[in-house]
């Protein structure tokens, strides 16, 4: 059997004095004449050694020979490795040819036409198809008829001919070796991924609050209540932009679960029927398939495209940007490119935090996805990232046209639908929210997302009993969105308020989800490692002299609160925040956020003149001033605060004798008139008005005394 012909060639033999032939062909011909045993090598050894032809030791000529023998041995241990498979260059080259490679373009770094598994590019998975390791499936792309024939007739006009095609060969070797190396050890293609409502991408850093209790970040859409419900009127709403400077705790600022000393014993722990977190990370992920993003046209320029992202991968945002305008005025009509630019736009306006920036971006993004012949992948990312960066900058309205277009584009994507669910919820468009979910629900009616949102709404308009289960198997899916501290807190919520007591367990699941600091402390809105108790005492909090002001000044507090019951009952606005079984409870407010009501500040002038003293309080944004009056025959159910940012001071000024208290975790406290109570509200607390007449007492929020003077700037309001 003859030796495969091997495309490297058998190796070169030098010409020794009197040896065979080195053609180097890998012929027999030629092993023979390498073979020590050969006539010819065996003359040469008997008249090379002496002049006078004696044998003797061994001479240069026959140490040549030794020499020159172990040069052909290696050679023909590479030859070996042919014969016997264990490298099969020719196989790789016939593979190369049988799926219509084009050598020029090979040659050129363009693999984007050789694609094997449809995906758009070249990569590993294609190497394997090619080098026969991986079968290629039915789905991926084939040439159709007309592109094939014109493909191949390409390649026979620019194949070599004759003896250049060895060469070319040997080329085409190298540079599959070389880009399988490198396919496997760097990232310069243009890869993007879909992403769930956690939203951002890899490639831009979460923008909306998380509500955990990790990190403190602000939410550029949400308005909160005092009880962590989300309440998005737009009027209301309080963006964040990039000129608003925004704590972010260090790195050794971590979660405080606190051990405080507080009876647990109460809480049932029967299992609920969630995947815990580790089980969901075993479970195998599913491999995502990769969104399309190259029309015909921008195959052509991959090339380029890709050199401009592997600028933008790399960090040199600069660079990257330069180059994608580059080639926007070169290819105006390529949605790869203006893509492109639009992503290198969003990432120097972050790392710029450019407002500025960022608009630009937002509107590149739309002229990407408004280009002909872009593709539907490119489409869905470019008006996703468009909405997403327009709620960021408070454009909840216009991002909702966006959401809007996208579902009118894509009508059978649920996601899409689920996004505009939260667009409506945003704007505090309950009703439209509500409808899109029913639409989802009605048509996939086990998307957990569709079902929390829904089962959010439902509680919103105190549909208590019927928001359960939607909250409840929403969150038993695990779908993407329905881990959400959120969800947790209203599907509790709801169960206390109809009397069932498995709403612990759903809190003590919260709290291992590292949602809530623990089962009590349920704020979602958090800065890590503050010091948590239920009650706290004036000495404690350092904030001695605020405290003592108000005792020492409590009947002055008092008289003026009464008189503005007297004189303008309207002042005392109804509490509006569902947090009432039954009764009447009332407010007058006189800072809310950090801001002064002047009118308010009218009706009680030295109350207030002795509070600009004490900027812990009147500086608080995450809080409030406030008179609070309670009428017998009031409960309020078990709530909590937003944040564990702020401790809460009650100074009593009318108090009944018996009647009214105050339970916060599981101690249960009475007011007495001139003097403070303080807790953190972060806590779950609940009120009884059960005695004769009404209770008035003075609300006083002041930041926790463990946020430094930059967190007290910085952090957002609430």
């Amino acid at each position: 059997m003859a030796p495969r012909k091997n495309a490297k060639g058998g190796g070169g033999n030098s010409s020794g004095s009197g040896s065979g032939s080195g053609s180097g062909s890998g012929s027999p011909s030629t092993g023979s004449s390498g073979s020590s045993s050969s006539p010819g090598a065996r003359r040469e050894a008997k008249h090379g050694g002496h002049k006078n032809g004696r044998r003797g030791g061994i001479s240069g000529g026959s140490f040549f020979t030794w020499f020159m023998v172990i040069a052909l041995l290696g050679v023909w241990t590479s030859v070996a490795v042919v014969w016997f498979d264990l490298v099969d260059y020719e196989e790789v080259l016939a593979k190369a040819k049988d799926f219509r490679y084009n050598l020029s373009e090979v040659l050129q770094g363009k693999l984007g036409v050789y694609d094997a598994d449809g995906d758009g590019d070249f990569d590993v998975d294609d190497a394997k198809v090619l080098l026969g390791l991986k079968e290629r499936s039915p789905s991926e792309r084939t040439f159709p008829p007309e592109e094939e024939a014109e493909t191949h007739a390409e390649l026979e006009e620019q194949a070599p001919e004759g003896a250049d095609i060895q060469n070319v060969e040997d080329e085409v070797k190298e540079q599959i070796q070389s880009l399988l190396q490198e396919s496997v050890h760097t990232d310069h293609e243009i890869q993007d991924s879909y992403h769930v409502e956690d939203t951002a991408s890899q490639n831009h850093p979460n923008d909306m609050e998380e509500m955990t209790n990790e990190q403190e970040n602000s939410d550029p859409s949400e308005a909160v209540t005092d009880t962590g419900v989300l309440l998005p009127h737009a009027e209301e709403v309080r963006h964040q932009d990039y000129d608003e400077p925004v704590y972010e705790p260090s790195e050794h600022e971590g979660v405080e679960i606190s051990d405080n000393t507080i009876d647990d014993s109460s809480i049932i722990s029967e299992e609920i029927n969630v995947a815990s977190v580790e089980e969901q990370q075993d479970t195998p992920p599913v491999k995502k398939k990769k969104p399309k993003l190259l029309n015909k046209f921008d195959k052509t320029i991959k090339a380029e495209l890709d050199a401009a992202e592997k600028l933008r991968k790399r960090g040199k945002i600069e660079e990257a940007v330069n180059a994608f305008e580059e080639l926007v005025r070169k290819y105006p009509q390529s949605p790869r490119a203006r893509y492109g630019k639009a992503q290198c736009e969003d990432d120097l306006a972050e790392k710029q935090r450019s407002n500025e920036v960022l608009r630009r971006a937002i509107e590149t993004y739309q002229e990407a996805a408004d280009l002909p012949d872009a593709p539907t992948d490119l489409v869905k990312l470019s008006l996703k990232r468009r909405s997403e960066r327009q709620q960021f900058l408070g454009h909840m309205r216009g991002s909702l046209l966006t959401l809007q277009r996208l579902v009118q584009l894509f009508p059978s994507d649920t996601t899409l639908k689920n996004d505009l669910g939260v667009g409506y919820l945003l704007l505090g468009d309950n009703d439209s929210a509500k409808k899109v979910y029913e639409e989802v629900l009605n048509v996939t009616p086990n998307d957990g997302f569709a079902k929390v949102h829904y089962g959010f709404i439902l509680k919103a308009q105190n549909k208590i009993s019927e928001s359960i289960p939607y909250l409840k198997e929403g969150i038993e899916s695990g779908d993407p969105g329905t881990d959400d501290g959120r969800f947790y807190f209203h599907l509790g919520d709801a169960m206390q308020r109809v009397g069932n007591k498995e709403a612990y367990k759903w809190y003590e699941l919260g709290h291992k989800r590292g949602h809530f600091a623990s089962v009590w402390q349920r704020s979602l809105y958090n800065v890590n490692g503050l010091k948590a108790q239920p009650w706290w005492t004036p000495r404690e909090t350092g904030y001695t002299e605020l405290v003592k002001s108000l005792e020492r000044n409590w009947k002055l507090i008092r008289d003026e609160g009464l008189m503005v019951m007297d004189k303008a009952k309207g002042l005392f606005l109804p509490e509006d925040e569902n947090l009432r079984e039954k009764g009447d409870w009332s407010q007058f407010t006189l800072w809310q956020q950090g801001r002064k009501n002047e009118n308010a500040c009218k009706g009680a002038p030295k109350t207030c003149a002795l509070l600009e003293k004490f900027s812990e309080t009147t500086g608080c944004r995450r809080g409030q001033i406030k008179y609070s009056i309670m009428h017998p025959g009031t409960h309020v159910w078990p709530h909590t605060g937003p944040t564990n940012c702020r401790l809460r001071m009650h100074l009593g000024l009318v108090i009944p004798k018996e009647g009214c208290k105050i339970r916060c975790a599981n101690e249960t406290r009475t007011w007495e008139e001139g003097k403070v109570l303080i807790f953190d509200d972060s806590f779950e607390h609940e009120v009884w008005q059960d005695a004769s007449s009404f209770r008035l007492i003075f609300i006083v929020d002041v930041w926790h005394p463990e946020l430094t003077p930059q967190q007290r700037r910085s952090l957002p309001a609430i």
